[in-house]
């Protein structure tokens, strides 16, 4: 699997290897499966992660860790879109608000695993090139995979937090394409976001007109 650290090609004086390519491009139509809330989201996350784990093995000891847990949350995203979920009337995944609890609970998770999760790449630098906006583009995605396996609508704002942090970074550390995807992740998330955020309404308003 070399071939995956090769380069594709150049553009804007950038390398594009082709595991930034392949991963990201898959990346990006899980995001799109997601807006669309088809369980496919998760093989498509599943995937991604498998293929940058593939080009980080051996190298990059820290990166493919990170690929290993997001590849776990597919599978665990996956269980709970097909095993006993709220369908709503089209089939797919209903989706909701989260509760202030669980808003508290992924706010406190996510500070507390960015802390970690950087204390470990500053104890051993090996693990990541740039260890506090890592750390926190890590636990920031582990989070909106949780709350977009919950059906919370909260998975988008989480999004659109890694973004802006994500956007930069990947350009600064040369992963040009990687920048790319993650401006064009900006705007699916914007329109995902509001066709959760509509549904849910929706779903809140035929609930509370529903007789008792």
């Amino acid at each position: 699997m070399t071939w995956l650290n090769t380069e594709a090609f150049t553009a804007f004086g950038q390398h594009i290897l082709w595991s930034d390519m392949i991963g990201n491009t898959i990346g990006l139509v899980a995001l799109a499966l997601g807006w669309r809330r088809s369980v496919l989201t998760w093989p498509a996350q599943f995937l991604s992660g498998a293929i940058l784990f593939a080009a980080f093995a051996g190298h990059l000891t820290g990166s493919a860790g990170k690929q290993v847990v997001v590849m776990a949350v597919a599978g665990w995203g996956w269980w709970q879109w097909t095993r006993g979920r709220q369908r709503s009337q089209d089939g797919t995944i209903a989706v909701r608000f989260a509760t202030w609890r669980e808003r508290g609970l992924m706010a406190g998770g996510a500070l507390l695993g960015t802390l970690a999760v950087g204390g470990l790449f500053t104890a051993y630098p090996a693990l990541s090139w740039d260890p506090w906006p890592d750390a926190y583009i890590f636990v920031g995605t582990l989070v909106a995979m949780y709350a977009q396996a919950r059906g919370m609508v909260e998975f988008w704002f989480a999004w659109l937090l890694v973004d802006l942090v994500g956007v930069p970074l990947n350009f600064v550390n040369g992963y040009a394409f990687s920048g790319f995807v993650y401006v064009i992740y900006g705007a699916l998330v914007l329109w995902g976001l509001r066709d959760w955020w509509l549904r849910s309404r929706a779903s809140e308003s035929a609930l509370e007109g529903a007789p008792a």
